[in-house]
C-alpha cells in the first residue's frame, strides 16, 4: 500500500480552472491595477557533462508586482509576437488568455507575489548548493526525491523525465516507470513510456513535472491517481505558486522552484518544499 496522507478529493473542475475561479471568487477586487511588467522567454539547451543525452526547454515567464511566475512550453510553441503582446495586459484579463502557458505563467506570478514561497509558513526552503550543472541536477533531485512516501522496494512512474531524479530515487531503493512526451531513453539505456496511464499501472506513487499543468495532461495524471489512492508529487519551476493551491486537493506534495532556476546560475538557488494537505 501507498505511504501517503488521506488521497485529495474529487474535483468537478479541471485543476487550473478550478484554482483561477476560485481566486476570483476570493479577491475579486484585488485584481485592480495587478499588471504584467515584464515579459520574456529562456531557450536552454543542457547536456551535463560525463552525460550521454541532453534536452532543450523554453519557458515563459512574467513578473507581476515582485514575483516571477513561469510555464515551460514545447520548443517553437512560443514565441517573441506572444512576449510583446502580453506584456503591460491586466492580470485579470490575461487569466482569459487562449494560450494555457500564458494563462499559468499570470496566475503563478500572481500567486507568488500575494504569498512568496520563501517563508511560507508550509514551506522548507533548501539551498542547492553551488557546483556544476550536474552537481546542482544531483542535489536538487535528492531533495525532491524525500517528497517521495513509498514502501521499500516501491514502483514509482516518473512523468516528465529527470535523468537525475530517476537515479535519486534509485539511491533510495525505489524503481521506477520513466515517462516522456517526447519517448527516447534514459541515461541508463530503458526505454521512456510516452502513455502515462501505461506508466502509472502498477506504480506506488506518480512523480511529475509541473510541465503536466501547461501540456495539458495534469488533469488526467490527478484523476488516475484519485481514483487508485496514490500519492501525486509534482516538482514545478512551471507554476509552482498555482501547484501550491492544489496540496491537498489534487497533489499530496510539492518542491516549487520559482525562477530563477537551478540550471540558470552555478551560484547556490533555493527550492521549497510542501509537504501534505492544503498550504
Amino acid at each position: 500500500m501507498p505511504v501517503s496522507s488521506p488521497h485529495p478529493r474529487q474535483r468537478a473542475l479541471p485543476a487550473l480552472e478550478r484554482v483561477t475561479t476560485e481566486l476570483r471568487r476570493a479577491k475579486e477586487d484585488s485584481f485592480t491595477g495587478a499588471q504584467v511588467a515584464v515579459a520574456f522567454l529562456t531557450v536552454q539547451a543542457a547536456r551535463h557533462s560525463s552525460r550521454r543525452n541532453g534536452y532543450v526547454n523554453t519557458v515563459l515567464s512574467v513578473r507581476v508586482g515582485s514575483a516571477v511566475g513561469s510555464c515551460a512550453a514545447e520548443p517553437g510553441e512560443l514565441d517573441d509576437e506572444l512576449v510583446r503582446e502580453i506584456v503591460g495586459g491586466d492580470v485579470a484579463a490575461l487569466l482569459e488568455h487562449p494560450s494555457a502557458a500564458v494563462r499559468v505563467a499570470v496566475l503563478d506570478a500572481y500567486l507568488a507575489d500575494s504569498a512568496p514561497h520563501a517563508g511560507h509558513p508550509r514551506s522548507s526552503t533548501v539551498r542547492v548548493p553551488a557546483g556544476t550543472s550536474l552537481e546542482k541536477s544531483l542535489a536538487r533531485a535528492r531533495a525532491v526525491a524525500d517528497l517521495v512516501l513509498v514502501p521499500p522496494g516501491g514502483r514509482v512512474a516518473v512523468i516528465g523525465v529527470v535523468n537525475s531524479l530517476l537515479a535519486a530515487l534509485r539511491e533510495r531503493g525505489s524503481s521506477c516507470a520513466p515517462c516522456d512526451l517526447k519517448g527516447g531513453l534514459t541515461e541508463w539505456g530503458e526505454t521512456v513510456l510516452t502513455d502515462h496511464q501505461q506508466a502509472i499501472d502498477g506504480a506506488d506513487a506518480v512523480l511529475a513535472s509541473g510541465m503536466v499543468l501547461g501540456n495539458g495532461t495534469f488533469d488526467e495524471i490527478a484523476d488516475v491517481c484519485r481514483t487508485r489512492d496514490l500519492p501525486l508529487v509534482v516538482f514545478a519551476q512551471t507554476g509552482s505558486a498555482v501547484f501550491r493551491e492544489m496540496l491537498g486537493e489534487e497533489i499530496t506534495a510539492l518542491s516549487a522552484e520559482p525562477y530563477p532556476f537551478f540550471w540558470l546560475s552555478g551560484e547556490d538557488t533555493a527550492i521549497h518544499l510542501y509537504r501534505g494537505g492544503p498550504a
